[in-house]
């Protein structure tokens, strides 16, 4: 039985062997169809993705502009005519060019210095900026004294400007003021005759007068006229002719009208005598660390146009201002003006002689006299046919 199941067993596999190999192989499948021909453009590429944007990076700020806080020394109270008609408007104005980059500060009345010391305190950085007066230091800038020789200036511009272009021409004049920096050079207007009983008409009338007056060639001139000069210092005139110590004054109407001496005196004899000259100065190593531009811009409101505010907004236009005042008091004002011949004879007593005597003098410290002269009567003679420019400046 066991035998009979074994043999059934073997086959079976044999059988199942045989089926497995005479089985047919599966066909092999059919290729797939060729796709047809088509005219599609192909899609494009995806595009690629953008980056972000980079964060940008802050710029630094600029950095601040530098600015200037100068301190100005003058002699002048605030309420003062050239405070108000000059110094202030000048400090506005440089302040307005700078875009506010410079700022000056007025001490008023020399409270940050003495103007006597105006040089040194420039230099050694007291001040920025100052008023300087040659008058308190003879000897010391006498170039600049051509313009002070008498009957030589018709007015305080034309004289202003004069001096201005002789700094600008001549080095003798920038060699003795090389320690600083010049904004400006201005006079005053020609000092007049000012007396309080005698009225001076013609040369000799002047004769045993006593006379208050400057140093230098106010001094010299009225030696020649024939006056005692006496120096005094201008707030003294007015009690000293109330007194009868003197019997007159070389002023401008500047001081006639600041120092109210027309309150004393009637007379008013207008020869075209002596001027004072006037700087206005600056330290150099404050200038020297300005830039250009604001050098520039300081200098387009200072200059010339400065000469022509100070010399004539300020003191010919006191000339203007005093004739108003005394006719609003109810003051007497009795006037003489001398005719070109009876000027001449003045010139011939008192001007002449000291223009050669002056000239002497500096010719023998080498400096170039005579052309300073010669060049200043030229420069007069030009400057006073033009119409003065003071007037647009009156106010600002």
């Amino acid at each position: 039985m066991k035998k009979v199941f074994v043999v059934t067993l073997a086959v079976v596999l044999v059988a199942g062997l045989i089926l497995v190999g005479c089985a047919a192989p599966a066909p092999a499948p059919k290729p797939a169809p060729a796709p047809a021909p088509t005219t599609a453009v192909p899609a494009p590429a995806p595009s690629p993705t953008a980056s972000p944007s980079p964060t940008p990076v802050a710029k630094p700020s600029p950095a601040p502009q530098k600015t200037w806080k100068l301190k100005f020394n003058h002699m002048n109270p605030p309420g003062g005519i050239n405070t108000m008609w000059g110094y202030t408007p000048w400090a506005q104005d440089v302040e307005r060019v700078t875009n506010g980059r410079v700022k000056v500060e007025q001490y008023h009345s020399d409270t940050l210095m003495k103007s006597v010391n105006a040089p040194e305190g420039i230099k050694s950085g007291i001040a920025d900026v100052a008023w300087l007066f040659t008058g308190y230091f003879p000897g010391q800038f006498e170039p600049f004294d051509v313009i002070t020789l008498p009957f030589i200036a018709p007015s305080g511009e034309v004289a202003s400007r004069v001096i201005w272009s002789l700094y600008n021409k001549f080095p003798e004049l920038q060699a003795v003021t090389a320690d600083f920096k010049v904004l400006t050079v201005w006079t005053s207007a020609p000092y007049y005759l000012l007396t309080t009983k005698k009225h001076v008409k013609a040369v000799d009338d002047i004769k045993g007068m006593k006379i208050r007056s400057s140093g230098g060639p106010p001094t010299d001139m009225t030696k020649l006229l024939g006056a005692t000069p006496l120096m005094q210092p201008m707030d003294a005139v007015y009690l000293n002719m109330q007194k009868g110590v003197i019997d007159g004054a070389w002023v401008p109407s500047e001081a006639n009208l600041g120092f109210r001496l027309y309150e004393q005196a009637k007379y008013y004899t207008w020869v075209t005598t002596v001027t004072v000259v006037f700087m206005l100065i600056m330290n150099k190593e404050v200038w020297n660390e300005m830039p250009p531009d604001i050098q520039q811009a300081i200098m387009s409101v200072s200059g010339e146009a400065q000469s022509v505010r100070y010399g004539g907004g300020c003191f010919d236009r006191s000339d203007v201002e005093l004739r108003d005042t005394i006719k609003k008091g109810g003051y007497e004002m009795v006037e003489y003006t001398p005719t070109p011949e009876e000027m001449a004879k003045w010139t011939a007593v008192a001007g002449k002689p000291l223009w050669d005597d002056w000239v002497k003098k500096m010719e023998a410290k080498k400096i170039p006299g005579q052309k300073l002269v010669d060049e200043t009567l030229r420069l007069v003679k030009e400057y006073s046919k033009e119409k003065p420019k003071w007037p647009s400046m009156a106010g600002k």
